[in-house]
């Protein structure tokens, strides 16, 4: 089979396609036949090893899945002993933080694991945009007690963790400000976002406006510059740890002192946020938001070079079947 493959932590020039074995399930193992992934940030931190905390986690000193990827979409194809729940043909989606090799023509997954079966109606290329950034979103949410009539300003509307964190405030009633680039402010408007501003030509940091919480979801901001902003009591929650990781010691020592505080959303129960975003996708209230460009997996090492350049929208999706 075909798979995007690095034996070692480096760069997206390290990605190559190559031909290896079809893996064959193990018990309690069910095999995909791949039709979608995508190419996201937590494959870049997987396959570069950077933020190094990352592997403590995927491995160390070298990758513990040598076939880049975290996410699926695709059907079931073999099942291994002991699976009761799964059957050859179902249709399935699933997201591994660490890096489970879904960059491939077929993946070997466990029913144990972050798994559903994909409802009728809705395609590969949708559900599975629907994992890695709506699951880092969702840990945003959940990190804090929202309320109807919060106001939650979210930096980095178009971005893959951003355009879901959006949607899913609004599903609360919460007022969205949204921040993004001028040449997509419509895209996030189409999101429903209350208000978005275009970054070229307003300083978010500069408003006199204040707000319950700053979700920064590209991670290019700080808590010093967004704590005026903030309402008494506000919070800013970042997806990056910060320059010299400030995020997490600002996390352990700003509930302590001073009323505005930092949380750092360590992102947890996989299988608790993909339930939940499934449910909002069949009742029309999520949609993910996928880049216009898509490559094939002949082109994983172009994929991640596009999302390495921070010129993507939303989700990228690698085509596979």
């Amino acid at each position: 089979m075909k798979a995007s493959v690095r034996y070692n932590y480096g760069p997206v020039e390290s990605v190559q396609v190559l031909d290896i074995p079809i893996p064959e399930p193990k018990p309690n193992e069910i095999r995909i036949n791949v039709m979608a992934t995508t190419v996201n940030r937590t494959d870049l931190g997987v396959l570069t090893g950077k933020p190094y905390l990352m592997r403590a986690f995927a491995g160390f000193p070298k990758p513990k899945v040598p076939v880049t990827g975290t996410d699926f979409a695709g059907v079931v194809d073999k099942i291994g002993d002991g699976v009761k729940d799964f059957k050859v043909g179902d249709r399935v989606w699933g997201f591994g933080d660490n890096g489970i090799g879904t960059h491939a023509e077929y993946v070997c997954f466990s029913t144990e694991r972050n798994i559903l079966k994909i409802p009728d109606g809705i395609d590969f290329h949708k559900i599975v945009a629907c994992a890695e950034a709506a699951h880092y979103a969702y840990n945003f949410l959940n990190k804090v007690k929202l309320e109807p009539g919060n106001h939650v300003l979210v930096n980095g509307g178009t971005g893959a963790i951003g355009s879901a964190a959006v949607q899913l405030l609004k599903t609360k009633g919460i007022t969205v400000t949204a921040v993004c680039h001028s040449i997509d402010v419509d895209k996030v408007k189409a999101l429903g976002a209350d208000r978005v501003i275009a970054l070229e030509k307003v300083d978010f940091t500069q408003e006199k406006m204040a707000y319950d919480f700053v979700f920064d979801a590209v991670g290019k901001s700080r808590f010093s510059l967004c704590k005026p902003i903030l309402k008494p009591k506000g919070i800013y929650i970042s997806s990056e740890l910060g320059p010299n990781w400030e995020n997490l010691t600002f996390a352990l020592s700003t509930p302590i002192f001073g009323d505005k505080k930092v949380i750092f959303p360590i992102p947890l129960n996989i299988l608790e946020s993909m339930n939940y975003v499934q449910q909002l996708v069949l009742s029309g209230q999520f949609t993910p938001l996928i880049d216009d460009r898509t490559f094939s997996l002949d082109e994983a090492k172009a994929a991640f070079s596009y999302v390495a350049s921070g010129k993507k929208i939303g989700n990228v999706i690698l085509r596979i079947g």
